[in-house]
């Protein structure tokens, strides 16, 4: 923008009211402008595809000893959840996990 436009702009829109306010209107010099002011204005937003992360992370390759690690961990819950039942008075009888047996990983890639 020139400095005319903007002089002219500064004494139109001086004390100027808004919604029950008085805009305050005043020319900045440029060396008082920040030099990253305007940085981005053009790029439009993009939003993160947090399911395409999260669905990524679910279905990685995983290694033996991951995927045992995994198996183990589930299992310890279960059998927490099996205590609790107990503990609570509870007769039931809970069906074994499917994946009791340390299974290979579904995803193998081959070093062929």
């Amino acid at each position: 923008m020139s400095p005319e436009v903007a002089k002219v702009v500064e004494e139109c829109m001086h004390n100027y009211l808004m919604y029950e306010h008085l805009l305050q209107v005043s020319i900045v010099p440029p060396e008082k402008v920040h030099p990253r002011l305007w940085k981005g204005v053009g790029r439009s937003y993009k939003p993160v595809d947090r399911v395409l992360i999260e669905r990524k992370h679910h279905d990685k390759e995983r290694t033996l000893e991951q995927q045992q690690k995994l198996v183990t961990g589930v299992l310890k819950r279960d059998q927490k959840r099996r205590k609790r039942i107990e503990a609570a008075g509870i007769d039931y009888e809970c069906p074994e996990m499917v994946g009791c047996v340390q299974a290979a990983p579904k995803k193998i890639r081959f070093t062929d």
